[in-house]
């Protein structure tokens, strides 16, 4: 793969200058330097151009020999990478125009308390319940990651319990505290997502951390799982928590919607649907969670099909300890967090945003 000249930077060098720059995402595409993204700007480093073979080179640095082959068999590839004491990666190569683009994003090693990322009151709760599951929702970047390792950390420091997880790929390392917790990684411990699901229970589970639930095969097993007595955790890239339920649902052929709901009706517990919104001084993010929890008013409406009024009980619930997505971002924007630009902007409804901003000093 190499023409003899290598460019001046290794790998390594390029995302630990990322790790201490503090970018979230590293980019490195032919025919530009690397790019990095800090704050939600893309930053061109003052280095020379890669050239498609510069970016090959890269890449073959850390990444395996059976990762060449998956990515020459897919031409698409998921992977992560670890620099000690730096940080850890995860990556995607895609092709474009026939040449490999390659984007990093940075994990931390450390994982962040709970509370510190400004989740709602009633979230902690939900790591302590004996089944049931619990959807972390949101676009990609959210944060959805970070949140279900959190919560998985508090899981581990405190319930003796057998916790496995299915990641493609690990982002968060876990070390065995108070519980036991074992972490698979597709391509690398399993064969396959479909495959690692469909051995998990064998492993005698109490709580199962499903990465993504990514299709039929997947959305089925958690739902078993959940029904069954265990603890199950996933994500879902949906806006709210009422489209969440809807997504589910609709996956499914018309003949077995009715069986889903029943089985969301029994097993569902919560939605959290997150966005990262940059906070009114522009160096930096907070979290805005939309907040649904699984009452008897809610699971009556899953039940029935009416998932168009679930919004209608979130928005009355506030004392049971839900939120909107709409009040996370005028709460926010109430305590000075965020612009009202921003608020309006990722608001779900413009015209009850208005109307909650209006109740609101500023």
């Amino acid at each position: 793969m190499s023409n003899g000249n290598k460019y001046e930077l290794s790998m390594v060098q390029i995302l630990t200058m990322a790790a201490k720059q503090g970018t979230s995402d590293v980019h490195l595409v032919p025919f530009e330097p690397p790019i990095f993204r800090i704050n939600r700007e893309m930053v061109k480093l003052d280095y020379p151009k890669l050239t498609p073979n510069d970016v090959k080179e890269l890449l073959l640095q850390i990444i395996k020999p059976n990762q060449v082959e998956s990515l020459k068999n897919d031409l698409e590839l998921d992977f992560s990478y670890a620099i000690p004491s730096v940080a850890r990666f995860r990556g995607n190569v895609m092709f474009q125009r026939g040449t490999p683009a390659i984007a990093m994003r940075l994990v931390p090693f450390e994982i962040p308390d709970l509370e510190k990322l400004g989740v709602q009151p009633g979230v902690r709760d939900l790591c302590f319940l004996p089944r049931g599951l619990v959807l972390v929702t949101g676009p990609t970047g959210s944060g959805k990651s970070t949140t279900l390792a959190a919560m998985i950390d508090i899981i581990n420091r405190e319930r003796a319990l057998n916790i496995v997880t299915v990641e493609d790929p690990i982002e968060f390392l876990h070390t065995h505290k108070k519980a036991s917790i074992k972490q698979r990684e597709v391509g690398i411990d399993t064969r396959s997502f479909a495959n690692a699901l469909r051995h998990v229970l064998r492993h005698d589970p109490d709580v199962i951390l499903i990465g993504e639930m990514r299709d039929l095969e997947s959305i089925s097993i958690a739902l078993t799982a959940a029904e069954t007595g265990h603890l199950v955790f996933s994500t879902l890239h949906t806006q709210t928590a009422p489209l969440t339920i809807n997504r589910i649902v609709d996956a499914f052929s018309e003949h077995q919607r009715d069986q889903i709901r029943q089985q969301l009706t029994g097993s569902l517990q919560a939605v959290l649907s997150q966005q990262l919104i940059p906070n009114i001084k522009g160096d930096g993010r907070v979290l805005a969670m939309e907040f649904l929890i699984a009452t008897n008013a809610v699971r009556t409406m899953i039940r029935e099909g009416k998932e168009h009024q679930i919004y209608s009980i979130m928005q009355a619930s506030h004392a049971a300890g839900m939120k909107t997505m709409d009040q996370a971002l005028s709460e926010l924007y109430a305590d000075g967090k965020i612009s009202k630009i921003e608020a309006l902007e990722k608001c779900i409804d413009k015209t009850e945003m208005e109307r909650l901003l209006q109740r609101k000093p500023g």
